[in-house]
């Protein structure tokens, strides 16, 4: 089946300053694969029986986040179950000293599962623990080798994001949206992406959070519009729908 997934902006390639934005695009799904990316009209009219998933007029469509702190959320800080009634975030350090398997398991696949209302579709380890890996196989996120930044070739100052926001489930809380996509949204590959509520980006915003490594990459990207941080409304993994706002 053909799902094509509608936003008010699609931004295939944020991490590359001279891709375009597409304005009121589209992205085509078959199977776990991207069939197509471009203006909705040409692949509405293209693809007229696939199922359509209209986001919203302020909806800004990107490939999926990386978290790049993946090994410390899932092996050494604790999700809590919803019925140990002592709220929803992680507990930091919580799992240190602890030897029981099946708490890392059922604490990680917690953990992934909230990073998925944040559109992260990858997560960096190394995870030592067999739970963990476990658990990041059977999520379908993409298991990254290791922690050294949030953008391929990014320097210092993705690396001065990571180690600044050590711990954040969400990506965008620290990271402009160029150092914190893993991939790009193309023909052929993966469909693995993520929908944000758009914000207009206001001149000289940096957005950064007093980041001073980052104040030249955080002006954000395409048609004067960033995804809020804070989490998204959809995320897309292998082409399933795994998340979706309430």
């Amino acid at each position: 089946m053909l799902t094509l997934h509608r936003a008010a902006l699609v931004l295939p390639d944020p991490a590359d300053p001279t891709a375009p934005s597409i304005a009121d695009g589209a992205v085509v799904v078959r199977g776990e694969l991207v069939e197509a990316v471009g203006p909705y009209g040409e692949l509405a009219a293209a693809h007229p029986s696939a199922r359509v998933r209209d986001w919203g007029t302020a909806a800004v469509l990107t490939p999926g986040l990386r978290n790049p702190w993946g090994q410390r959320l899932l092996e050494r800080d604790y999700h809590p179950d919803p019925r140990e009634e002592i709220g929803v975030e992680p507990v930091v350090d919580g799992l240190v000293g602890c030897t029981d398997e099946t708490r890392y398991g059922a604490s990680a696949r917690r953990g992934l599962q909230r990073m998925l209302g944040f559109g992260v579709t990858a997560v960096a380890g190394p995870f030592e623990r067999a739970a963990v890996r476990t658990a990041v196989a059977r999520s379908g996120l993409a298991a990254l080798p290791g922690a050294s930044g949030a953008g391929a070739g990014a320097g210092a100052g993705a690396a001065a994001g990571a180690a600044a926001g050590a711990g954040a489930l969400d990506p965008l809380a620290v990271l402009p949206l160029p150092l914190a996509v893993h991939g790009r949204v193309a023909a052929g590959g993966r469909a693995d992406f993520a929908v944000f509520p758009g914000l207009p980006v206001l001149p000289g915003l940096s957005g950064l959070s007093g980041l001073s490594g980052l104040s030249g990459l955080a002006v954000g990207v395409g048609n004067g519009v960033r995804p809020a941080a804070g989490g998204c409304l959809a995320t897309v993994l292998g082409g399933r729908l795994v998340y979706r706002r309430r």
